[in-house]
């Protein structure tokens, strides 16, 4: 059987969907290097720390790119091992315009019922990478297009939820609080949310420089899960740089 995931898969999406950033890198290192020629002293000092500072941290960030999305065992989903899919049971995968995780969950849990939501708006997500990606990557077949604030679908339906590298695209706290709202009402009172993300923390700050700025803190999540009125059941580590918490219900 074809594997569900190619080689260098990840480290691949990241380049080509990224490539502004590399190809801006690359343009800065050239120019200050031909610039550098020309200077003396402290200045060719500076630029010099200037270029090392780049280089580093660009290649610093694709290693661990490189490691979490490609030899972590991320996308194995053995970390979903404990996690009670009866068979029947009814589970929604949410992405937001790219999703790499749909035919994973579907193998991985084969006898449960899947439904796929999107709630990619390109006037609020405006990410080029994500525009990107949806073009090279077709959406999961019947996958629902929906805004964060309306999910359709009836109250206490789901056994398990799935929003795995895609919340963060939620920038708005208020839109943020609303979803998990939502999360929440289509949710059985048995049933588990999984929220798999970056955190924006030391580890992703010293992996990714400012671009960790693109993900959100731990305190932005408890305060949506508490808001929200769900509980974190079990907070784990996947990987040094990925975050797992699995929801539920909480009850007074």
């Amino acid at each position: 059987m074809e594997p569900l995931r190619k080689p260098y898969q990840g480290i691949w999406n990241i380049i080509r969907f990224n490539w502004h950033f590399y190809l801006l890198a690359t343009a800065m290192v050239v120019c200050m290097g031909l610039l550098n020629g020309f200077l003396a002293g402290p200045y060719h000092l500076i630029f010099c720390i200037i270029i090392g500072a780049v280089v580093i941290t660009t290649f610093i960030s694709l290693v661990v790119s490189f490691y979490v999305y490609d030899l972590s065992g991320l996308y194995q989903l053995n970390w979903l091992n404990e996690l009670e899919v009866p068979a029947d049971s009814k589970i929604v995968n949410i992405n937001a315009g790219f999703d790499e995780l749909s035919t994973l969950l579907q193998h991985k849990f084969p006898d449960a019922g899947l439904l796929v939501y999107d709630f990619y708006d390109p006037l609020k997500h405006t990410e080029v990478s994500i525009k990107r990606a949806r073009m090279a990557y077709p959406p999961y077949k019947n996958t629902v297009q929906i805004s964060t604030s309306n999910l359709p679908l009836p109250d206490n339906y789901a056994d398990n939820i799935f929003v795995l590298l895609a919340a963060h695209e939620i920038r708005n706290d208020e839109e943020r609080d609303i979803f998990f709202i939502e999360l929440h009402r289509i949710l059985k009172d048995t049933g588990k949310i999984i929220v798999v993300e970056h955190l924006r923390d030391t580890l992703n700050f010293l992996a990714y420089n400012v671009g960790f700025l693109h993900f959100t803190a731990k305190p932005a999540w408890y305060k949506a899960f508490k808001n929200a009125g769900l509980n974190i059941y079990k907070e784990q580590k996947i990987t040094l740089f990925i975050t797992s918490f699995t929801l539920e219900k909480k009850w007074k």
